[in-house]
């Protein structure tokens, strides 16, 4: 069974008016008292910083299974709000700020040269996502993976669409948080890598190029992960709900495994250019699932839960193998009925008209253990 685990961006919120407050540090210090015998690499699970003070990630220990992946998603944002409280801040999981914001970066070497090559870009840069890896046994099964899996990545993007809003007002996306990757030079779609060799080879030569700073600057949608033996897909926004993170890590596992035994039997990637999967990319951040999505078989735009009842019957046999078809039509009729974090966001404001409340119900929601409103 190939073991998953997620990485979940969040947002830290004024507990009155729900702007961004500047208190990660505060926070992380409190969150190493909780757990000193915890070290910050991920490994067991751990709550860390971010690019900017105003947000903090956290981390799952592998899992080899969805109970316990939920399980550990639920304990590491109990632990992120529990830490958050004295800070005068909660924690939200939303992929962009509902309210206007002023980004302030952690300081570091690291941050300052980010800031200094990027400026406006580095400067506005305030986005929250949903990173899943899933094992893989190697780099030539990796890359093979990453090049059957990259046409299924927009509906990915497309489900877990979390950020409607920017800089106060509806930006007109389902996920604007695409939007805002898409300035960076190292972000988007990739195209078929054909051998571990030539991913390696282009992400050498990206460095040497010095637009980017590092290997940890390969913003690709997906790649492999630096410091794991696993494929880290970074499509999604940061979910709305802890049962719809699992839904997208399960989904994730289910096209790994498809992938790699597609990659062993030598069946070749789908024939899809890179232009055509970035304008999916494109598609599924404006629409999310209340519009419409590119089918990469006809390049056609399709109503959106089509699309996604396509990578349901393509994956299925993998999700049944693994134990977690149920549990991925259940949290999908959920979002049917209910709709996404963008569906959720505009919802509220309809409702109250204020967008302090959009803020104040991801609060209450990501609070909740059970993934539903306190």
């Amino acid at each position: 069974m190939r073991t998953l685990g997620v990485e979940e961006e969040m947002l830290l919120v004024d507990v009155h008016d729900g702007r961004p407050r500047s208190v990660s540090g505060q926070l992380l210090v409190r969150a190493a008292r909780r757990h000193p015998e915890v070290p910050g690499t991920g490994v067991h699970g751990a709550v860390e910083g971010e690019f900017q003070q105003q947000q903090i990630e956290t981390h799952t220990p592998p899992a080899g299974d969805l109970d316990t992946l939920r399980a550990e998603l639920w304990h590491w944002r109990a632990e992120a709000v529990a830490a958050a409280q004295g800070t005068g801040s909660s924690v939200a999981a939303l992929a962009t700020s509902p309210l206007p914001v002023r980004p302030l970066a952690v300081t570091s070497p690291r941050y300052a040269w980010l800031e200094e090559r990027y400026r406006l870009t580095a400067h506005e840069h305030l986005i929250c996502g949903c990173h899943v890896h899933v094992s893989v046994d190697g780099d030539e099964e990796g890359v093979g993976v990453l090049d059957r899996i990259r046409v299924w990545l927009p509906t990915l993007l497309a489900l877990s669409a979390n950020s409607p809003y920017w800089n106060g007002e509806d930006s007109g996306y389902a996920s604007y948080r695409s939007q805002v990757l898409a300035r960076w030079p190292s972000w988007g779609p990739t195209g078929c890598f054909g051998s571990a060799d030539a991913y390696h080879r282009l992400v050498r030569g990206m460095v040497l190029s010095s637009v980017i700073l590092d290997e940890g600057m390969v913003y690709f949608v997906a790649r492999l992960a630096q410091h794991y033996p696993t494929v880290e897909v970074r499509a999604a926004d940061v979910c709305f709900t802890v049962e719809e993170a699992v839904v997208v890590a399960a989904l994730c596992r289910g096209l790994v495994e498809t992938a790699a035994q597609e990659w062993a039997q030598g069946q070749a990637p789908p024939d899809v250019s890179t232009t055509m999967v970035r304008l999916a990319t494109w598609q599924a951040g404006r629409d999310g699932m209340e519009g419409r999505l590119l089918d990469w078989r006809t390049g056609l735009p399709v109503p959106s839960w089509s699309v996604l009842d396509s990578l349901l019957d393509h994956v299925g046999p993998a999700l049944e193998a693994a134990g977690d078809l149920a549990v991925v039509q259940d949290g999908l009729a959920r979002v049917r009925e209910e709709g996404n974090g963008a569906v959720r966001q505009r919802r509220m404001l309809a409702r109250t008209g204020q967008l302090v409340d959009v803020v104040a119900e991801s609060v209450r929601t990501t609070a909740a253990h059970d993934g539903r409103q306190a």
